[in-house]
């Protein structure tokens, strides 16, 4: 729970501004349904956590699937325009540390945003697993479009391979966050330059390699 909600739970929120009181509503919401999934997710958790009556949700939001889909909304417009904004600059390898860089700059102070975006128990049809998955092909595509521009440069590879390196990604990417949910008290700086040393290690030539200057 965020200092914000456990300050104002119990004491409630009268007198709050409509506005803050929806952005306390929508962090409660972004940590319960992060923290549990979409199908445990409890709005009466919800407004435990945010200090107000489970009946003002209903009145903000309408449903728990609008709730939902406001929190989800946020946490993968954020994601994507902070990958969008990494894809600047040099296809080689620091492509791929400003990429997760990115990511965990993104999620430090909000890394349920990550299970939102990919949130297994949400139902198999409607609205909300329809706007996860636009923001999921997104995320991949840029991902893939990374890859591509990369293997590019060399032409000993061949046609899959690009998609084999590309799924590799996707991997790479799940699997650092993965781990940073089991370390929470790495930071963000901590994290990108945990991976910059990795990606030095591993690929001590092509790291080390100049980047041709930006056309």
């Amino acid at each position: 729970m965020s200092k914000q909600a456990r300050a104002t739970q119990g004491v409630g929120t009268k007198g709050m501004p409509r506005r803050d009181r929806e952005r306390l509503i929508l962090e409660a919401a972004a940590e319960e349904f992060g923290a549990k999934g979409y199908a445990r997710g409890s709005t009466a958790q919800v407004a435990a956590r945010a200090g107000i009556t489970k009946p003002m949700i209903y009145e903000y939001f309408g449903s728990k699937d609008s709730l939902y889909l406001t929190c989800l909304d946020q946490a993968g417009t954020r994601l994507v325009e902070a990958v969008a904004s990494a894809q600047q600059g040099p296809s080689d390898l620091s492509r791929a540390v400003r990429t997760l860089e990115a990511v965990f700059r993104a999620l430090e102070s909000r890394r349920h945003d990550w299970e939102l975006v990919y949130d297994g128990t949400l139902p198999a049809e409607g609205p909300l697993p329809a706007a996860a998955a636009g923001y999921r092909r997104e995320l991949n595509r840029m991902g893939a479009v990374g890859v591509a521009e990369f293997l590019n440069a060399s032409t000993a590879v061949e046609p899959l391979d690009a998609d084999l390196v590309t799924h590799l990604w996707y991997g790479t990417v799940s699997a650092a966050v993965a781990w940073w949910r089991h370390h929470p008290e790495q930071t963000a700086d901590d994290m990108a330059a945990r991976f910059e040393r990795i990606v030095a290690v591993l690929c001590p030539d092509l790291w080390a390699t100049p980047s041709p200057p930006a056309s």
